[in-house]
């Protein structure tokens, strides 16, 4: 399933429309995998649009759109950012892989390296996983490097939605510094 794209906070000012198409994309696509809150799919759609980041791939059973709590915690970015659903989270990586772009998956385990201290490659691919078991060991097998946000409490962990948040932000500080 793909997406459809709708300009419809633009549909006033077809200058604003256009100049927002002919943005420059960060070149970072996201893969949400198995994400079991549809709340926390809107979030990382609206986080997505505010990075500007290049495509959203939904897989496994993570809910997409169009549905009432996506809607509400995106406000309207689930239709401003390309995004596609595939069931096969291997298939797609390997995909990703040979287009060229290195793939990073975010969860916080054993020889996972801080991402403040790793300068990123680019075109790349972040992979998420779900909220409570985090990514399989065949997703993060097939990663190129496991990364982790720094964290100094006890807890070694965020939601997945904040976690995107803070890595995205990373990624765009390396792409626009590079």
């Amino acid at each position: 399933m793909k997406s459809k794209l709708y300009w419809s906070h633009f549909a006033d000012d077809p200058i604003k429309e256009q100049a927002y198409q002919q943005l420059e994309r960060l070149p970072l696509v996201i893969v949400a995998h198995d994400i079991r809150s549809l709340y926390n799919v809107g979030a990382l759609f609206r986080t997505a649009e505010g990075v500007l980041l290049e495509k959203i791939w939904l897989t496994g059973y993570t809910g997409r759109p169009p549905r009432k709590e996506i809607s509400k915690t995106a406000l309207g970015a689930e239709e401003m950012i390309p995004w596609e659903h595939t069931q096969t989270v291997a298939a797609l990586l390997a995909e990703l892989k040979k287009a060229g772009r290195t793939i990073y998956g975010l969860e916080y385990s054993t020889g996972s390296m801080a991402m403040d201290q790793l300068v990123l490659k680019f075109p790349a691919a972040l992979v998420v996983g779900n909220e409570v078991d985090g990514l399989p060991q065949e997703v993060l097998t097939a990663c190129d490097q496991v990364i982790h946000l720094p964290m100094r409490g006890a807890k070694t962990s965020l939601n997945v939605a904040v976690a995107f948040g803070a890595a995205s932000y990373e990624f765009l500080r390396q792409w626009q510094t590079c």
